[in-house]
């Protein structure tokens, strides 16, 4: 797993508005040297934090100067974890004097300050919600512009490790246009680097890439070690899912090569954690090994958790690699254990599935399948929705939420028009009134009311329309994730239980296919697959993009042989032919698990939920024992549905066990698949 310190700006004040006073007295040369300690005060936190107090002393009783300086220091006082210092710098904000016209950004500084606490501390979802309620109720044309950007762009930072993918993005975004707004080549690489680390968490790998060449240019306009660093780490990120690995090792090496110049111990360690995860995904384990180790070291030396974290779950993996199962399981869970404590939810699944991957390859099936689960349950968790959500489908949701902002727009817009309308008609009744015997009036009326109902049935079809187009997928057409839920919805509110078959499917080595061919390749798979599906399928069977590279299939059909045969027919109509993408031939196959309700032999029916968690169980297990295969439920031995939840939770071992009986179905074999 590698992971990116975003040198979050600090909590302070810079770049007044014109109507903001300032002190005539102001001292430029005080100025400039805050804003070289914002720049690179967190590679040397402690000494950084002294300076600034020594600045803070020199500065004017009530300035913009001092504010600046005080709540720089609180937020290094934050990364140093000193609780005492740290709350005593946010004493000094408190008291801030009544009369200073810098009084009115105290309460934004104080917010920030905190939520840097929070931030250091590793109780991510605490500042998420301090900030996201502090800003959302934030007079932001009174604040502070610079304030106004570090805030939004810390949140910004907070959601994507929290697993507020798509809120991240959007925060982002604000934060880039406010840093353009303020003219500072290396706020903007700063924003830049963050907004990039959020695409690429929302799967979004083209544009994560773009974003951070954009930082990349933007730095080298006003460079210093410290944001060099920062944009090659970020660079070496976002291209980690090339399919040529040369650029993401050389751009790791050159943070590395900052992180030195800059003589930055937190910065080194974070450096050698992600060169340790680049050196796992080429399977060098004992070279992976020792760059962990060092690492770590350094880690705990600087009082970095994060960091520390990552480099133990590297450690922990890179043991697996040198078949130290024991070992390695037991770094990887304490990292895990960790992140939990610190609710960097989004850092803990992908620590879980990374897991599942690596003990696949050493062979421990039981092993990877239930760390494969975990990791599924633990994102359920961390993005609180009705049904499971994943990472892979944070840009499907932001783009449903776009399309819904439409629909309100539009739906104000046709409130408008009704209005409008309204008004027209007592218009016109007030005209017949007064001119009843004038037969031209009955005319003009009658045509009047021929047009409102036309204007009504064209907006009633064109809200109709867009309700439709937000419940459809737009690349393959099939129902999405928010119209499985609608139907969900309107079955539990009739008190109708789980009734029928239910599938999950996922393209095998997707990820390989688009760094191979492409996204557009990508995509012409998505969309033959969807059309695939449908071949197979009858009219009364829904069948969705489940989000990413997965769909979810629900057929009517309960028994238990009917979805053997249909499980069947699936995996041969995906892998039997190639994909053809202009002039290539992509081979695919995919993974399948299914389960038909209620399950035999007790006739139990588990919730929605539950019954999607059994499914992506099996497929899983599908994914495990080689692809290209289905395992189904065909029964749980087990006499209530809270055994029935324990057994799903180690669904290998009950297999072996006798106490699940699964069905095994093998795909088609092609020449090489993708």
């Amino acid at each position: 797993m590698s992971m990116v310190l975003t040198l979050m700006p600090l909590a302070g004040c810079g770049d007044r508005r014109e109507d903001v006073p300032v002190a005539a007295t102001q001292d430029r040369a005080l100025r400039s040297e805050l804003e070289q300690q914002e720049r690179i005060g967190l590679a040397h936190p402690q000494a950084h934090a002294q300076a600034l107090a020594q600045l803070e002393a020199s500065s004017p009783f009530g300035s913009a100067e001092r504010l600046e300086a005080i709540s720089q220091r609180a937020a290094l006082l934050a990364q140093l974890r000193d609780r005492p210092g740290h709350e005593a710098a946010v004493e000094s904000l408190k008291a801030w004097p009544e009369a200073s016209p810098m009084r009115r950004q105290v309460p934004l500084a104080l917010m920030l300050a905190r939520a840097q606490w929070l931030k250091a501390n590793g109780e991510l979802g605490a500042g998420v919600r301090l900030l996201g309620s502090g800003l959302g109720e934030l007079d932001v044309h009174g604040a502070d512009p610079v304030l106004l950007w570090r805030a939004t762009l810390l949140l910004g930072y907070l959601q994507s490790d929290y697993g507020e993918v798509d809120a991240s993005v959007e925060n982002g975004l604000k934060a880039l246009e406010q840093a353009r707004a303020l003219g500072s080549a290396w706020r903007t690489a700063t924003t830049e680097t963050t907004l990039a680390f959020a695409y690429f968490r929302s799967q979004q790998f083209d544009q994560a890439q773009r974003i951070a060449q954009e930082a990349l240019v933007a730095a080298q306009q006003d460079p210093d070690p410290v944001l060099m660093y920062q944009v090659h780490t970020m660079r070496g990120i976002v291209h980690s899912v090339d399919e040529d690995q040369r650029l993401t090792q050389q751009a790791r090496e050159q943070a590395l090569q900052y992180a030195r110049e800059a003589q930055a111990p937190g910065l080194q360690a974070l450096a050698l954690g992600n060169l340790a995860d680049f050196e796992l995904r080429r399977d060098h384990f004992a070279r992976a090994l020792t760059l962990a180790e060092q690492s770590m070291a350094l880690a705990r030396d600087a009082h970095d958790i994060s960091t520390e974290i990552l480099a133990r779950h590297n450690i922990g993996i890179a043991k697996i690699g040198l078949r130290r199962l024991d070992e390695g399981k037991r770094d990887v869970l304490q990292a895990i254990t960790m992140d939990a404590q610190r609710e960097a939810g989004s850092n803990a699944a992908d620590s879980w599935l990374e897991l599942g991957t690596y003990l696949e390859k050493v062979d421990d099936i039981a092993g990877a399948v239930d760390a494969y689960h975990r990791g599924r349950q633990f994102q359920d968790t961390v993005l609180r929705d009705v049904t499971r959500k994943t990472v892979l489908e944070a840009q499907a949701r932001f783009e449903d939420q776009q399309r819904q902002l439409e629909i309100r727009l539009l739906n104000q817009d046709n409130h408008l028009k009704a209005e409008q309308i309204r008004n027209r008609d007592l218009q016109l009744k007030l005209w017949a009134e007064v001119g009843g015997c004038v037969l031209v009036s009955g005319a003009l009326l009658a045509l009047a009311y021929r047009r409102i109902r036309r204007t009504n049935a064209a907006l009633a079809q064109t809200n109709e329309s867009l309700r439709v187009q937000s419940e459809r997928d737009p690349l393959t057409g099939l129902a999405n994730r928010r119209h499985f839920q609608q139907i969900v919805a309107h079955r539990v509110e009739r008190g109708e239980g789980l009734r029928g078959s239910l599938f999950l499917i996922d393209i095998d080595h997707f990820k390989r296919i688009n760094d191979q061919w492409g996204h557009a390749a990508g995509d012409s798979v998505l969309i033959e697959v969807a059309r695939r599906l449908r071949s197979v399928l009858r009219e009364q069977d829904l069948v969705v993009r489940w989000g990413g590279e997965e769909f979810l299939i629900l057929v009517k059909s309960e028994d238990t042989e009917d979805a053997r045969q249909l499980g069947q027919r699936l995996l041969d109509q995906i892998g039997d032919m190639p994909v053809d993408h202009g002039p290539l031939r992509i081979p695919i196959s995919a993974s399948i698990g299914f389960a038909s309700f209620p399950i035999a032999p007790r006739d139990l029916t588990p919730s929605w939920e539950r019954a999607i968690d059994l499914a992506d169980t099996a497929m899983y297990m599908a994914k495990a024992h080689g692809r290209n295969k289905a395992y189904g439920i065909a029964a749980m031995r087990c006499e209530d549905l809270e055994a029935l939840q324990a057994l799903a939770g180690r669904l290998e071992s009950a297999w072996h066990q006798g106490q699940v009986e699964l069905v095994s179905l093998l795909g088609p074999t092609q020449g090489e698949r993708a």
